[in-house]
């Protein structure tokens, strides 16, 4: 299998991206994404709208990512594409036409777990990038997820800590929909937060047994909070918008480093990799590099392009499940709910 060439189209579609790429032998030839604009007028995604517009997309995202890696259909060794986690309607597009295609070309099915994926993203061949060694633990942070994950190899995967509520990518957003800020509003948190004190208003962290998270508790302190401050000064928000989004985002990144910290101490595993739409966020970035010189860590940060959802990743995943002839049964489902 060395000297084969090892074609591999894979498909993303858990959420409100519409993504596919072409890896030859690991390498990424082409990495497409198709956003879904949509849904900011709702604040939110629109499962239903979602799963609409990865119809309309599917197609012309899978013909561009093709074009642009120059492969023809006929030359492909095998589709990989997003099982689960995520919006059903989202994956059932996905699964569907993975299967089709697959079955059509006469090829292998390969499933891929989508939170998997953004641990193995680390692996893609990219100039001025390492790989981590394994044990290491990995960190994701989304919308959706929040886990501390210990990995041991590929497939070999562990979640030693995880939120018992919402994600972090939730507390972001939600606390960017109490000060008024459009959605996504992680990403302007992120940009407003740069220029402001991050220790001028003191947000309660949670406390939470083990390597665990919770941040429903967080999210209603800081309603609470606006709501106490701008009863007294209605434009309490838009005179210290920088300085209380410094200061949200500060306590989120205390959260998240305190038990990365326990979790490093518990398993005398120095190495550490983050990924998931939030490890886009400068602040985390900031905190692991910062890390590596306080703690001895060596600490591994993806590609931005690699953070959100992207077909990259499944790409992947997808390479080295085939290198052990993982395949799927054409009979497979997609799954909203799915646990490594």
């Amino acid at each position: 299998m060395a000297d084969q060439k090892i074609n591999i189209l894979s498909i993303e579609s858990s959420c409100d991206d519409t993504a596919a790429a072409v890896l030859c032998n690991g390498k990424i030839l082409s990495n497409i994404v198709a956003t879904q604009e949509v849904h900011q007028q709702y604040g939110g995604v629109v499962p239903e709208l979602a799963s609409r517009a990865h119809q309309q997309n599917i197609v012309p995202v899978i013909h561009q990512a093709l074009a642009k890696a120059n492969i023809d259909k006929k030359d492909l060794s095998a589709i990989a594409f997003t099982r689960g986690p995520g919006l059903m309607g989202s994956l059932l597009v996905g699964t569907s036409f993975a299967k089709s295609l697959a079955m059509g070309l006469n090829i292998p099915l390969i499933e891929v777990n989508h939170m998997q994926a953004h641990i193995l993203a680390h692996f893609i061949e990219e100039e001025g990038f390492d790989k981590p060694e394994f044990p290491f633990l990995a960190m994701t942070i989304s919308g959706g997820h929040t886990q501390i994950v210990k990995v041991t190899d590929y497939f070999k995967m562990e979640v030693i800590g995880e939120t018992l509520d919402d994600a972090v990518g939730e507390a972001f957003d939600k606390s960017a929909k109490i000060l008024g800020i459009a959605y996504p509003g992680g990403p302007l948190i992120d940009k407003y937060a740069r220029e402001g004190d991050p220790k001028a208003f003191k947000f309660p962290k949670p406390k939470v047994d083990g390597l665990n998270f919770s941040f429903s508790g967080f999210k209603t302190a800081v309603l609470y909070f606006m709501q106490r401050e701008t009863k007294k000064d209605p434009e309490f928000i838009e005179k210290n918008l920088k300085d209380i989004c410094a200061s949200i985002q500060y306590t989120i990144i205390g959260i998240l480093m305190d038990k990365l910290k326990k979790a490093v101490k518990e398993t005398g595993i120095t190495q550490v990799a983050i990924g998931g739409g939030v490890s886009a966020n400068s602040g985390i970035r900031q905190a692991l590099r910062d890390a590596e010189g306080k703690w001895g860590w060596k600490c591994y940060i993806p590609k931005f392009e690699y953070t959100t959802d992207n077909a990259a990743m499944i790409g992947i995943a997808g390479y080295h499940k085939y290198l052990k002839q993982d395949f799927a049964d054409f009979d497979i489902t997609a799954q909203s709910r799915y646990k490594f």
